[in-house]
């Protein structure tokens, strides 16, 4: 019996020294392994658990359709975000030790990513509701109507952006060509949001870390006219100095613009050379959120990631008395416009139907005495082609005077078009179209227009400038499309 039990006590001995290495092996394993984990990531790139670098920015690949959304993700789709896990909790309170000021401030992204993985999927529980009528309660407006998409997906969006959204402006710059734009004439629709930033009345914050987007406020009309040189044969290179400069400066002194590859930052403008200016840049241009007038994809407009404005025309910078039209019945003209000769829809356009047909009045020029406005209010259709660019002030003004707006040109994403259905309250021509367009409008029934004409005006409230802005206006529907794209990214820590 002795030698068994010696042996056994030698085996026993042996066993527990083994399960005791084990132990330690796995305990040094699970730490190493730990320091590799996302949320320790090097300053270059976020790693993941095989030790394989990874871009700092996860894009969605889906359009910015989110408000819409067909396939709309399970309940445990966001399952795995931070917000209110405990792992976060767990975070939250470590990073309020002293001695960890550079993960705390990363804890913020942290927190900002999760807070909009959180709104992302209350959207998405909102859009699988498919009534007319918002079911959420709101004391100014419920939207509702076969204008929206999904008016349930885009007022709960609405709701959040009011609760949550947070705009860093860059005080970097000096007037007049960054922070000011102008706020009468064609564009503007700039001037206005530049300034309404810079007064800070909503949605800005003075601490970048706690930003959801970072605004470039430089303003191209400004550039353009106090840079480019007309007598230059089109040498657009200043402009683009002065755009290259600001980013070199903005990225140099601040790590918002690195961090993300500029994916949350955002620049606007109404001017055509919009798209060119940003285009000296790679990352603005390809990157960025753009919020453009000339919002054209054959000219690298994606609608994913970049935002159609609408182009206005105050000409004396007054926002009153901007809208109204006169009742159906006296609506006499069939479809009008008037325009100089400006890019090839129009020089189509005034080929086919000027001085050819008193229902559908097209003008190069309007005779003496005969008022702009007053044929515009008179009409029931408007005619709205692109220019040389897509954009067109007679979109905002068809909508102001209740006329029924009739888009007509290539490759134009219209503003809103994430919220709003455009095909019921519009007509959208093909250019192969323009000498069928009294066809196509006849053919349009007397029920079907009232109930279009009834829907621009309920659509007015989203197009119209206000000072100062009231919810759902302008204003509120531009920084809205802003906010949507930066639903449609996430971006981690580096």
């Amino acid at each position: 019996m002795r030698p068994s039990n010696k042996c056994f006590s030698s085996f026993t001995y042996w066993f527990s020294h083994f399960v005791v290495l084990l132990f330690i092996t796995s305990l040094v394993f699970v730490s190493c392994r730990s320091l590799l984990s996302p949320n320790f990531s090097s300053s270059h790139f976020s790693w993941s658990w095989r030790g394989k670098p990874t871009s700092s920015l996860d894009t969605e690949k889906k359009r910015a359709s989110i408000l819409h959304d067909d396939e709309a993700p399970s309940p445990t789709a966001f399952a795995s975000d931070l917000y209110g896990s405990r792992e976060f909790n767990e975070l939250d309170t470590k990073f309020k030790h002293k001695g960890n000021l550079r993960a705390h401030k990363y804890s913020k992204l942290r927190r900002i990513e999760a807070t909009l993985a959180k709104a992302r999927y209350s959207i998405r529980e909102a859009s699988k509701i498919r009534n007319l009528t918002s079911t959420f309660h709101d004391p100014d407006y419920v939207p509702r109507g076969p204008i929206y998409r999904n008016a349930n997906a885009f007022h709960r969006s609405y709701l959040e952006m009011e609760r949550l959204f947070k705009i860093f402006v860059y005080e970097e710059g000096e007037p007049p060509m960054f922070h000011d734009g102008p706020s009468k004439d064609i564009y503007a629709s700039e001037g206005r949001i530049i300034h309404e930033m810079e007064k800070g009345r909503y949605y800005r914050t003075y601490d970048p870390d706690e930003a959801f987007v970072y605004y470039l406020p430089f303003s191209v009309v400004m550039i353009v006219e106090h840079v480019y040189d007309r007598g230059s044969n089109y040498n657009v290179d200043p402009i683009g100095l002065v755009v290259k400069d600001y980013i070199h400066i903005v990225s140099h002194k601040h790590s918002f613009w690195n961090r993300s590859m500029g994916h949350d930052h955002f620049m606007l403008s109404c001017h055509d050379w919009g798209p060119l200016a940003s285009s000296f840049v790679d990352r603005l241009f390809n990157n960025a959120i753009r919020v453009l007038c000339n919002a054209n994809t054959s000219e690298g407009f994606k609608p994913a990631k970049d935002v159609s404005f609408p182009e206005m025309n105050l000409k004396t910078g007054e926002v009153t008395g901007l809208v109204g039209g006169y009742p159906t019945s006296q609506r006499t003209i069939l479809a009008f416009f008037a325009g100089h000769l400006h890019g090839y829809i129009r020089y189509l356009l005034l080929d086919s139907w000027k001085n050819k047909d008193q229902d559908v009045q097209v003008y190069e020029e309007l005779p003496q005495g005969i008022s702009y406005h007053t044929k515009l209010r008179s009409s029931k259709f408007c005619l709205c082609p692109s220019g040389y660019e897509v954009a067109s002030p007679r979109i905002v003004e068809a909508i102001f005077a209740e006329c029924v707006p009739v888009l007509i040109s290539d490759n134009y994403v219209p503003p809103f078009s994430d919220v709003l259905n455009w095909s019921s309250f519009s007509v959208q021509v093909d250019v192969k179209d323009i000498p069928n367009i009294k066809k196509i409008l006849m053919g349009i029934s007397e029920r079907q227009y009232l109930k279009m004409q009834r829907r621009v005006k309920q659509v007015q409230r989203h197009f119209v400038p206000n000072e100062p802005p009231k919810r759902y206006d302008m204003f509120h529907m531009t920084i809205h499309s802003i906010w949507l794209r930066r639903l449609n990214i996430h971006i981690r820590d580096q």
